[in-house]
């Protein structure tokens, strides 16, 4: 890919950082979207919750990246904060498909973050992008998330949907508060550890992105998770077996509802999610098992 000028929500985060460090890296220009007036020619000002953008600052941007909003799994899901959860999604989304759609002359895609959880409750049942959506909160955010992207779409733009699944890293996310657990010797399956767990690396994911940007006629839903998606149990063992702690202290599934609330369906539930999407167009991951991403992320 020749030099570009791509704009990225989000690049404050666990993933829009190693995406814009990896897209600079290679001589790229980031453009960064901040919530306060730009100090500099790469940053551009914008409001998700407000639906504003300063969409000039987009132009002449070759690709757009939507990776913002409030961590799903920071804090307990109080009313407030599943709002807050929604809005900066949806009303984000939808601000800068509008902008996008305002320009002249848009950029060549826009890629918007989503997420497996639109599949909601799985089992041991493997799904691919072509499954509906599940019931409750996420997989009813997730399919408003991706509907608010409609007027980039609409004005031409290639479109794309990046479902994320467990992003494997010691940085952040879920895996950033497993690792210190297990380093600990305090590590353990979750209930009973027979739910799905769908991960990438974190290396994976932004290669993912950077695949989804560059190549022309991509467009709609990927799943974003390594071809192999394991149990709770049996990662828990892989996190044991790496980091050479013994995994003896599971954690009841009671606990977990009283701890997380709400919060717990989403990490007792089971969700076997295989990115059929992403290798059928000929992406390759690097770190396909638990063990390479996990050390990936050491």
């Amino acid at each position: 890919m020749e030099r570009s000028r791509i704009a990225v929500a989000g690049a404050s985060g666990l993933i829009g950082g190693a995406l814009a460090r990896s897209l600079e890296a290679d001589g790229h220009e980031v453009v960064r979207l901040v919530r306060r007036a730009a100090r500099s020619g790469d940053e551009v000002c914008w409001d998700p919750e407000g639906r504003y953008v300063d969409a000039d600052g987009l132009a002449g941007c070759d690709a757009v990246v939507n990776l913002a909003g409030a961590g799903v799994g920071d804090r307990r899901w109080t009313d407030a904060y599943k709002e807050r959860i929604r809005n900066g999604r949806v009303l984000g989304t939808a601000a800068l498909a509008e902008a996008i759609a305002g320009l002249p002359e848009g950029p060549r895609v826009f890629v918007n973050g989503s997420a497996i959880g639109i599949y909601g409750e799985t089992g041991d049942r493997a799904v691919d992008e072509s499954a509906p959506s599940g019931r409750g909160f996420l997989p009813e955010l997730c399919v408003e998330w991706e509907a608010a992207a409609a007027p980039a779409r609409e004005a031409g733009v290639r479109t794309v949907f990046a479902r994320t699944g467990l992003v494997v890293s010691g940085q952040g996310g879920a895996w950033g508060r497993l690792f210190p657990l297990f380093k600990a010797g305090l590590g353990g399956r979750m209930g009973d550890g027979r739910q799905y767990w769908s991960y990438i690396a974190l290396r994976d994911e932004v290669a993912a992105i950077r695949y989804l940007i560059d190549t022309d006629g991509l467009s709609g839903p990927f799943n974003l998770t390594a071809p192999n998606p394991l149990t709770n149990r049996e990662i828990t063992a892989a996190m044991g077996r790496v980091l050479h702690r013994p995994t003896l202290f599971p954690v009841p599934a009671q606990v977990l509802r009283t701890v997380l609330g709400e919060m717990a369906g989403d990490v007792l539930g089971s969700a076997r999610v295989l990115p059929k999407r992403l290798l059928e167009s000929g992406f390759t991951f690097t770190y396909p098992e638990i063990e390479q991403a996990i050390r990936a992320a050491l």
